[in-house]
């Protein structure tokens, strides 16, 4: 309706929409034909007047002002923008148009009698801006949009649903190669920490083989060789008969330096220096002095470190055999079962590899035959510790087990946890064959012998023999005359009983002991020597004693040979 030739008139009645065409064009209802209005007849100015009928005011018009467009707000109303419907702007719907403004004829200027024409009204607020549509194409443009172009904005399209899952496709496709990427850089890194542990395990585990250059057993020996620092751990072992009496001392050695494992046996008659600084006997230090003076006076006399004491009485080590399942020793004699009958089997039988139980490894350690030397039977005690090493667990945690096993108060100087590991580490010496037995040799007077005992202080010790002052120790000899062999036997109580054993021989038999002195200030040390050999009182008398010994020892067949049957 609004278009060039026929502009938009709001008091002209507005067609009826009645509906759309197929292109979504509205459709009209027809109107009848209307016979043209003639204006009115104005005989002052002889021109058309307004519909509105003769005005006897009305003077010469003004020339007349365009009407009052309700949508002027771009400067000009739609009826002068070609080509613009407002119906196919708003989809054809209804709409209203502001009332206009009616037309004012001005008086001709200087006509008497005539009152001025009133000012036309204020023209009303635009109205609030539609939202912009779109034009149809001008004249001459080829571009012709329709509806139907635009339907699959309201249609559903089952196209939609493949466009997204494409998307969700493309979404995780990325997401996969992303994850994939990130996997691959862990892998990465994984395997490279892996390769880098690999190196340095295994650079360790050769170090610690020994198989790096410069540091194998061969460079340590030739270190030790060129006499290099070594580093040794020393403990010093004490094995208490609760059923014999006596004791039996060994030192355990690891020389880390060499990987070497050593067990050095002291004889009971090495002469050490007690608390108070008077020489005295290794046995009699024991059951006198206790470990810890014991341990000091060693550490004294041989130059040596020794980091602490294992006290092992006999039922302990009994436990301690059960609880590894026994032990495999190559026996050299054969041992009467204590507590058996007469003419009971043996408890242990001479032979190689003899397997021994708790019981019969006591009494091995501590056999000791008739007129045996105490050598012997120091021999048997480190077999003994030889093969409970080689059963013993070589790491420190299982080792330690096994001490605590035993539930036995230990030494304040070797707790059980450094016990067990200390063990653990000799265990592995034993257990690769890198194990020996060495016994310290003692002369009669009880000091180093010369030579052999010196190398074997600085060799396995690592230490320097201090010279000790043995004349403060009351020097015994002995005489047998007891028509057998008792003579190791009472120089074993004498060593013990802290007094130096300086020779023995045979001599004729008698009946009854003596114990000679010469000098009036050795009566007192007669007595003892007599009560330590368990000889009466009245057997002390004055005389002169057998070489450089202040007294001297001679049994009758009244002496009781300790061990005999």
């Amino acid at each position: 309706m609004n278009d060039q030739q026929n502009p938009y008139d709001p008091y002209h009645p507005q067609p009826q929409i009645i509906g759309y065409d197929a292109y979504g064009q509205p459709v009209y209802q027809q109107q009848p034909a209307q016979a043209p209005q003639q204006p009115a007849y104005d005989p002052y100015a002889g021109q058309q007047q307004s519909p509105y009928g003769y005005d006897p005011y009305a003077q010469p018009q003004a020339p007349q002002q365009p009407a009052y467009d309700t949508y002027a707000g771009q400067g000009q109303g739609y009826a002068q923008q070609p080509g613009y419907d407002p119906y196919e702007a708003y989809g054809g719907g209804q709409w209203q148009a502001a009332e206009p403004a009616a037309p004012v004829t001005a008086a001709p200027a200087g006509v008497p009698g005539q009152r001025p024409a009133p000012e036309p009204p204020a023209a009303a607020p635009p109205a609030p801006a539609a939202p912009a549509a779109p034009r149809r194409a001008e004249a001459g443009d080829d571009r012709e949009y329709r509806t139907e172009q635009f339907s699959f904005i309201e249609e559903p399209d089952e196209d939609s649903e493949d466009v997204i899952d494409w998307l969700k496709f493309t979404e995780s496709r990325s997401e996969r190669r992303e994850e994939a990427r990130r996997r691959g850089r862990n892998r990465v890194i994984a395997l490279v920490v892996v390769l880098v542990l690999a190196t340095v395990g295994g650079v360790g585990y050769l170090w610690s083989a020994g198989m790096l250059p410069g540091t194998g057993d061969s460079a340590q020996k030739d270190q030790a060789a060129a006499g290099g620092p070594q580093r040794r751990d020393t403990i010093v072992l004490h094995l208490h008969d609760t059923q014999g009496g006596g004791t039996s001392t060994a030192l355990l050695v690891d020389n880390s330096t060499t990987k070497q494992g050593t067990t050095v046996l002291l004889p009971n008659a090495l002469a050490v220096a007690d608390t108070e600084g008077a020489a005295t006997t290794l046995g009699k230090s024991v059951e006198e002095d206790g470990s810890s003076g014991t341990r000091e006076a060693l550490d004294t006399l041989l130059g040596a470190k020794i980091a602490g004491t294992w006290r092992l009485d006999t039922p302990y080590l009994e436990n301690l055999v059960e609880y590894l399942g026994g032990i495999e020793v190559d026996t050299d004699t054969t041992v009467p079962d204590p507590q058996g009958k007469k003419g009971a089997d043996p408890l242990v039988t001479r032979g190689e590899q003899q397997t021994l139980t708790g019981r019969a490894a006591v009494a091995y350690a501590t056999f000791r035959a008739a007129g045996e030397a105490e050598a012997k039977q120091l021999q048997r005690f480190g077999q003994v510790v030889n093969g409970l090493l080689r059963k013993m667990p070589s790491d420190a945690a299982n080792a330690t087990t096994a001490v605590e096993y035993l539930q036995q108060i230990a030494d304040p100087s070797l707790p059980e946890k450094d016990l067990g590991a200390s063990l653990a580490k000799l265990a592995e010496h034993a257990k690769t064959g890198a194990y020996k037995t060495a016994l310290l040799p003692v002369g009669q007077d009880g000091a180093l012998a010369e030579g052999t005992g010196d190398s074997v202080v600085r060799d396995i010790l690592g230490g320097k023999v201090t010279a000790l002052d043995a004349s403060g120790v009351p020097r015994v000899s002995i005489k047998d005359g007891t028509g057998e062999d008792a003579v190791e036997a009472a120089k074993v109580v004498l060593i013990n009983g802290g007094y130096a054993f300086v020779g023995g021989s045979r001599t004729e038999s008698r009946a009854k002991s003596e114990v000679v002195y010469g000098d009036d200030a050795q009566k007192a040390t007669a007595a003892e020597v007599a009560e330590t050999l368990g000889l009466p009182a009245g057997s002390v008398t004055k005389g002169k004693p057998a070489g450089t010994a202040a007294v001297t020892v001679v049994l009758g067949r009244d002496y009781e040979i300790p061990g005999a049957p």
